[in-house]
């Protein structure tokens, strides 16, 4: 998934997932700060996996896997 907005800097990526973590103040984009490792537990219990990519000012692309049915 991509998205055009505001995006993050990359050196924080690891705590992109992490549960209350929020790369942006509260008061600029509403949210908990647990979406992200919600979507990320779920993957990883269906043996896949989520990561981001980004630039500040172009956006985000998020990447995810998922181990195919046996």
């Amino acid at each position: 998934m991509r998205d055009n907005g505001v995006g993050f800097d990359m050196q924080y990526v690891h705590k992109l997932f992490g549960v209350f973590q929020r790369l942006h103040k509260a008061s600029e984009y509403p949210g908990t700060g647990i979406g992200l490792a919600i979507v990320q537990r779920i993957l990883q219990r269906h043996g896949g996996r989520i990561w981001a990519e980004s630039e500040l000012g172009r956006g985000a692309t998020f990447y995810f896997t998922m181990e195919p049915e046996p």
